[in-house]
């Protein structure tokens, strides 16, 4: 059982990762409309990658036998000035979602939730692994500058990002993931 502080956090930290999913749906649209395609599809790749998020932490709530409580979810810009505007603000998301991440687990810490503490390590992680990631495609993005052709190179690459999560959740995480054979 959660201590009742614990479970509200983690269903605001639910929210959280459903607005990154629409955060990121946002970006590839508004990619694909530019005519970049590849980084419209990393994005949606992102886009995944929040959502299995979100159902890992749904998921973890109702386990614990607490309610998992949904509220709206605030509306993503839609308009952006460039490749190196969505992913300085993609960083900056990101670094907002590690400092909330780190602030659950000293939450979990504080209540001596130990279920909980093991359960965000996996998030601790993911954090380090997204703001990685967000570095190197800005520092890419810095050295094209206003170069189209090196542009289109990297709009090529960010196209062969492939979802590595599981996207279908209607049997849960572990059913889809026994599923996949995984």
């Amino acid at each position: 059982m959660l201590h009742k502080k614990m479970t509200q956090a983690l269903n605001e930290q639910i929210n959280k990762e459903m607005y990154s999913a629409y955060l990121y749906m946002a970006m590839s649209a508004h990619s694909a409309k530019i005519g970049l395609k590849g980084f419209a599809n990393w994005f949606m790749v992102q886009y995944h990658e929040e959502m299995f998020h979100a159902m890992k932490l749904y998921e973890y709530v109702q386990r614990q036998g607490e309610e998992v409580v949904l509220e709206a979810v605030a509306k993503p810009p839609t308009q952006f000035e460039s490749p190196l505007d969505m992913f300085t603000k993609t960083l900056a998301h990101e670094q907002y979602i590690t400092k909330s991440i780190n602030e659950l687990m000293e939450l979990a810490i504080s209540k001596k939730d130990h279920a909980t503490q093991i359960f965000l390590e996996w998030y601790v992680l993911e954090q380090v692994e997204e703001e990685e990631n967000d570095n190197d495609i800005i520092a890419q993005l810095k050295l094209i500058g206003d170069n189209p052709h090196a542009l289109l190179m990297l709009d090529r690459e960010l196209g062969g990002r492939a979802t590595t999560v599981l996207t279908d959740f209607s049997k849960g995480i572990e059913g889809a993931a026994e599923a996949a054979g995984g």
